[in-house]
């Protein structure tokens, strides 16, 4: 079998396993402080080696197979064996609830799961545990909960390769992407072999790429995002990969990973942002930034700490980041470019090139994408990346394509006259105060960028003026916990209430900041997969309370 092209991701693997066999593809760590690595060659043989086990099978035709864990290594091989057997992947996430999970595997027919990463801690994994049909046989991955099942390696060990992969037209089904779901059910998004190569394509005209480059990955796979900007570039483009052990490691797998290219979501930029301002106040950090011979030697220090010293495009997407972060980041010498894209065209919709950026806008189109905005101020977007459609729902495809073509994101934006496109909320996010006015709340929850505030919720629908939900950062909370001054926290913040309502229209004026008790997470569904605020989840479970708030007249409230 030899491959000269990459029409697919995995025509891409076939592709660098006959050039560079050798170099080492995928770096994975293990909880015992192992890593092991897994060249071209050996990531192809594996997969072929499953593939042919899944043959053997005789499942029907294109089935759907699931794909439960964390990333890993194997996560991306059992990706790749899956088509290589002609079926059709399902990723779910690590941090669904066991509710979801059952309906994902119900509505996708699953018929064979690949269990991988998964520890019960960090994850889903004890509830969803319970959801999983009795009959669905399963596959456990390296560093599965399960060892009652078949295992990969023990698959991989005893079956001959298979000769003759299925080798896919990009026109095919490759896979199903259950949105995130900040409402309702989890649609099933069918994307093919070539709207998902489509990224890459595109890439290689933004960013130049090449084997040289590195990248970490710990975002969840089982999102666009992760499965667009870093598994889909790693094969096209041949460049190797780096895994996350644990949250607790991160710092030292970013440090072992030392990656060149590097994308992340809002939170743990802000998380990032926040852990410096700890070490280093931003009172101190000015000082040391006028001063020119330390200037560098800092600015280097922080990147070098971040773990981000080698990165030479940083991108940020899935929610808006303040742009006075941005600013800070680009200040530090971390050229941090913002892009947008959605599950419906994965991933491939804006983005700002390096050296010609627009702080506070997602950039231009991608090459091939093409925009507009409606009269009503929604972005409506044509890509290579666009869906087929979702999964057993023809009614909800029609719903949000137009007949020409164009998917309705959901987003309200403004484009300016060279084509820089700015977010400025969802259009279901807008609500009305008591006295008939509309509230943007995602413009204003970005204001915020206070040390000590990590999350924000604008609500107040239908009262006087609106209100922001407060979460407090780590830091912050651990600061309290020895015994911190809540005056000192209420002074702080009661400042930055202040400050946003200077900034904001006179219907848009906070009445009050409420700091809530209990962190919002994916694990207690006050957040989606990729860290973006659950609104409706968040504003329904504080309903109650918010008349009492109102009714206290307070500038900073603590929920008791």
């Amino acid at each position: 079998m030899k491959v000269d092209d990459r029409p697919t991701t995995l025509h891409s693997l076939f592709y660098w396993a006959q050039r560079s066999p050798d170099m080492v593809y995928m770096n994975q760590p293990y909880p015992d402080g192992s890593v092991e690595e897994t060249t071209w060659k050996q990531a192809a043989d594996q997969v072929l080696r499953m593939a042919a086990h899944l043959r053997s099978l005789e499942l029907p035709e294109k089935s759907c197979i699931a794909i439960l864990g964390k990333n890993s290594d194997h996560w991306i091989m059992a990706d790749l064996a899956i088509w290589a057997a002609g079926h059709v992947s399902v990723p779910l996430y690590p941090t669904l609830n066991g509710d979801t999970a059952a309906y994902v595997l119900e509505h996708s027919e699953a018929k064979l799961m690949m269990l991988g990463k998964l520890d019960g801690t960090a994850d889903g994994w004890n509830d969803i545990r319970n959801h999983i049909p009795e009959d669905l046989p399963i596959i456990s991955l390296p560093m599965s909960p399960r060892r009652d099942t078949e295992q990969w390696k023990d698959i991989v060990a005893r079956t001959e390769p298979l000769a003759e992969p299925h080798l896919p037209s990009p026109d095919e089904l490759a896979t199903l992407v259950y949105t995130s779901g900040s409402t309702g059910r989890p649609k099933g998004v069918m994307h093919s072999f070539g709207t998902m190569i489509s990224v890459a394509e595109g890439l290689k005209e933004i960013f130049p790429v090449d084997q040289n480059d590195r990248m970490l990955s710990y975002l969840p796979l089982a999102h666009v995002a992760e499965r667009a900007a870093v598994q889909t570039s790693s094969l096209y483009f041949g460049f190797p990969l780096y895994f996350a052990n644990s949250l607790d490691t991160f710092q030292e797998d970013l440090q072992r990973a030392r990656p060149t290219l590097f994308f992340s979501v809002p939170r743990l930029w802000m998380k990032f942002y926040l852990a410096i301002c700890d070490k280093l106040p931003p009172k101190k950090q000015k000082v040391l930034f006028r001063i020119p011979l330390l200037n560098r030697v800092v600015k280097r220090k922080i990147l070098k700490q971040l773990g981000l010293d080698h990165v030479r495009a940083a991108l940020t997407g899935a929610a808006p980041l303040a742009p006075e972060i941005i600013h800070w980041y680009r200040n530090i010498g971390l050229e941090l470019l913002e892009v947008y894209g959605m599950s419906e065209n994965f991933g491939y919709s804006h983005a700002n090139r390096p050296g010609d950026a627009k702080v506070g806008t997602v950039g231009v189109p991608n090459p091939g994408v093409e925009h507009r905005v409606t009269d009503e101020g929604e972005l409506q977007v044509k890509s290579p990346g666009q869906m087929l459609g979702f999964y057993k729902n023809d009614e909800k495809t029609k719903e949000e394509i137009t007949e020409d073509g164009f998917l309705k994101t959901g987003d309200m934006a403004e484009v300016d006259a060279n084509g820089y496109t700015r977010i400025t909320g969802r259009v279901k996010d807008l609500f009305k105060t008591a006295k008939g006015k509309y509230v943007v709340p995602v413009p204003i929850e970005g204001r915020f960028t206070h040390p000590k505030v990590e999350v924000v919720c604008v609500a107040g629908a239908n009262q006087p003026q609106p209100c922001a939900l407060i979460t407090l950062s780590e830091e912050a909370q651990a600061e309290l916990q020895k015994g911190g001054d809540r005056a000192t926290i209420e002074k702080e913040l009661a400042e930055e209430l202040d400050r946003v309502n200077s900034e904001v229209e006179d219907h848009e004026k906070l009445a009050f900041a409420v700091i809530v008790k209990e962190p919002w997470t994916m694990e207690n569904g006050m957040l989606t997969p990729t860290m973006k605020i659950k609104r409706n989840v968040i504003e329904d479970h504080y309903a109650e309370r918010l008349p009492q708030w109102y009714d206290q007249k307070k500038k900073v409230i603590w929920e008791d």
